[in-house]
């Protein structure tokens, strides 16, 4: 019989197995906080549990750890990426940066990603499967364990696209919110997307309070489409329809992502479309110098994205630009996952 992934259970799924199994149903809630309280990975460890019901739990479930590949920590600043091996040999990473409130990490929710965003490594590497929501938590708590850093932020905008793997991110959400456990306030969480708009709706029929992230990175459907296929499917028109919905259902304001490309997106006629196209919505514009990636040719030049936030100020849009983080290790998504595909490839990687 295969194991359960016990990480991935709610505690009312715990109890059931375990009431299942012939246990009182407080014994779950102890080993749920073994695990999401204490961060204790070995059944063996938790020692107000009996020697024999360590025993039987050793044979029903298993604990899914990540092991770290590679970590590189940047001379720049305090960020430090992450590649982390999953059980099944695959990639993912995972960024820890320091802001003046404390320590934020940028997760990923899939092993590659399949939305083909012209500009992203992450889908350079190809995509491969969805995380399970275990692998989507224990990015976070093998992070805090390695750097001895409490997280107070989490960010969904690694590898994928969170709103692809919905179910899993959600009982994400569920998990390392729950107040038997982590406890996290999911105010402090923000999930970005390329713009899958039935998921929108669902989110905001959900209420729960996390900071909506949107991939805009052009404001008009030809030149979107271009460089972001998920428009072909869902236009700027849907898109921001379903945005409003959400700002309208949970009376949060949403962040629309700008990666600001040189001769792709950047002119003053691009910042008059973006500013006119966001009027009167409750909304913030995040703008991104666009990180280079070896197998495309887009550039931003720094100048241009102060001068396309000033514009936008101008028309009454509330702008900034995206402080650059860890630009030293290549910190962007996708290309320490790249590099170790090409690696594993050519006959193992010297990581």
């Amino acid at each position: 019989m295969e194991k359960i992934d016990i990480l991935s259970l709610s505690l009312a799924e715990l109890e059931n197995i375990l009431t299942e199994y012939g246990e009182k149903k407080f014994r779950a809630k102890q080993i749920f906080q073994w695990l999401h309280v204490k961060k204790v990975f070995d059944f063996d460890k938790m020692t107000d549990i009996s020697a024999q019901l360590r025993e039987r739990l050793n044979g029903i479930f298993c604990i899914k750890r990540l092991f770290m590949q590679k970590r590189l920590a940047s001379c720049i600043d305090n960020t430090v990426k992450y590649l982390y091996r999953l059980p099944d040999e695959n990639f993912v990473e995972t960024v820890l940066m320091q802001y003046n409130y404390g320590y934020s990490i940028c997760v990923s929710t899939q092993v590659g990603c399949k939305m083909g965003c012209k500009f992203c490594a992450s889908a350079i590497a190809g995509f491969v499967r969805n995380l399970s929501p275990s692998e989507i938590l224990m990015q976070i708590y093998e992070t805090e364990k390695n750097s001895g850093m409490k997280v107070s932020g989490v960010v969904l905008m690694g590898i994928g696209e969170p709103l692809d793997n919905y179910d899993n991110v959600i009982k994400f959400l569920s998990l390392i919110s729950d107040k038997n456990g982590n406890n996290f306030s999911l105010r402090h969480v923000s999930l970005s997307t390329c713009g899958i708009v039935p998921r929108i709706y669902q989110l905001a029929e959900m209420k729960s309070g996390l900071t909506l992230s949107v991939s805009l990175h052009c404001a008009d459907n030809n030149g979107r489409s271009e460089i972001m296929p998920i428009n072909k499917t869902y236009s700027i028109e849907k898109l921001l329809e379903a945005c409003r919905y959400y700002i309208k259902t949970t009376g949060r304001r949403v962040t629309f992502e700008y990666a600001v490309i040189d001769n792709v997106n950047s002119s003053d006629g691009d910042a008059d479309k973006l500013a006119d196209l966001l009027r009167g919505m409750n909304c913030h514009v995040n703008l991104i110098p666009v990180n280079k990636v070896r197998e495309r040719n887009y550039r931003t030049a720094k100048a241009g994205v102060s001068a396309f936030a000033e514009r936008l100020g101008r028309r009454g849009i509330n702008a900034t630009v995206r402080r650059t983080l860890g630009s030293d290790i290549e910190a962007a998504c996708g290309q320490l996952r790249r590099d170790a595909v090409e690696q594993s490839k050519n006959g193992g990687a010297d990581f």
